[in-house]
């Protein structure tokens, strides 16, 4: 064999490995949601892959939210299906055959997935130190020093280390948010969904959530998934950012590729709008 025909060999057989190793954390397949006479989501079909950070972002009602909370279950397709790790979130296998899940399987499914909404959901009553810990010993049954002993640890990464003694009502609403991603990091998911984690944030209070945000997926281990509008966090952050309008993903690419090159003309005319608003 010869040199040039052995390397082409030796990098095809190292591609067939890292396909078989990077198989989806997430999958859509033909995804369709309906409310009534209206269709939200339109036969869509999305791959996340581990690690990759993806940025979806569209005009209002576009369906990205919805994408977000089919992935969370607040939603059910109306067909279609979604597998999280390899496995099926809205269906589960019962001797060979896919039934429509039950609420215990959609518990364990979903529970890959980290998630961070637009208001911090955070218990008013609890200080931050349980908020943080309550579903690391109720869920994962983690012992109380060692769910003590993560959330100090996430509670750091998000610089509130000395707030753990606060209440949600003694904090701002940027610290609040961070407490909410601590809260979602803690529990070690293979994927973390932000659905717009700053919308409900004073325009002054922003910057230190999508910094926080930012650093998480610096790390690059873990999977994002993040519907946002601000388009210079997107920029920065995704390596493929998705385009949604009228319920179906209208174009997606790199960050150059869609900011620098952008091919249709909606996704034209929703860049043209964004920077004549901003």
């Amino acid at each position: 064999m010869t040199d040039s025909l052995a390397a082409r060999k030796d990098s095809f057989e190292e591609e067939e490995t890292d396909t078989e190793v990077k198989q989806p954390i997430v999958r859509y397949q033909k995804i369709r949601k309906q409310f009534g006479d209206l269709t939200i989501l339109k036969e869509i079909d999305l791959d996340i892959l581990p690690g990759e950070k993806i940025a979806v972002i569209g005009p209002s009602g576009s369906g990205k939210t919805t994408l977000a909370r089919l992935l969370m279950t607040l939603e059910e397709p109306t067909s279609g299906m979604i597998e999280i790790d390899g496995e099926p979130l809205w269906h589960k296998k019962v001797k060979g055959k896919l039934i429509r899940a039950d609420e215990k399987h959609l518990h364990k499914v979903r529970g890959k997935i980290g998630m961070v909404f637009q208001h911090f959901n955070l218990f008013p009553h609890m200080n931050i130190l349980r908020n943080v810990t309550e579903a690391p010993i109720h869920v994962l049954g983690l012992s109380k020093e060692e769910a003590k002993q993560r959330a100090v640890d996430m509670l750091k990464k998000v610089g509130l280390a000395d707030k753990v003694k606060a209440y949600p009502s003694q904090l701002s609403g940027g610290q609040q948010q961070r407490v909410a991603i601590a809260r979602a990091l803690v529990m070690r998911p293979k994927m973390m969904l932000f659905d717009e984690p700053t919308s409900a944030l004073d325009p002054e209070l922003v910057g230190e959530v999508l910094a926080v945000i930012k650093e998480i997926a610096e790390e690059g281990d873990m999977a994002m998934l993040l519907i946002t509008h601000e388009m210079d966090f997107a920029r920065d952050v995704a390596d493929r950012i998705i385009f949604t309008d009228g319920g179906t993903i209208v174009e997606q690419g790199t960050p150059q590729e869609i900011f620098g090159n952008p091919k249709s003309d909606r996704l034209k005319a929703f860049l043209t709008r964004f920077r004549t608003d901003s």
